[in-house]
């Protein structure tokens, strides 16, 4: 079992799409799919780290 989801990734990419025996079949989601959900979980964790954009007001000393 691959360690990360770039493990996964790579791995998923080796073998094949579609897979069919006699206990029945197996598809894998596309490849497009997979680097989508590896963007998505990157992006949650750049969040974690405090990067996104932080709003706040500004109020000048002496402004009444």
């Amino acid at each position: 079992m691959p360690d990360t989801i770039q493990d996964a990734i790579h791995e998923n990419a080796a073998g094949p799409k579609k897979a069919q025996g006699d206990s029945g079949s197996v598809e894998q989601h596309s490849l497009t799919e997979q680097i989508e959900a590896d963007r998505y979980l990157a992006s949650k964790e750049a969040v974690k780290k405090g990067l996104g954009v932080r709003m706040m007001k500004v109020v000048p000393p002496g402004a009444v």
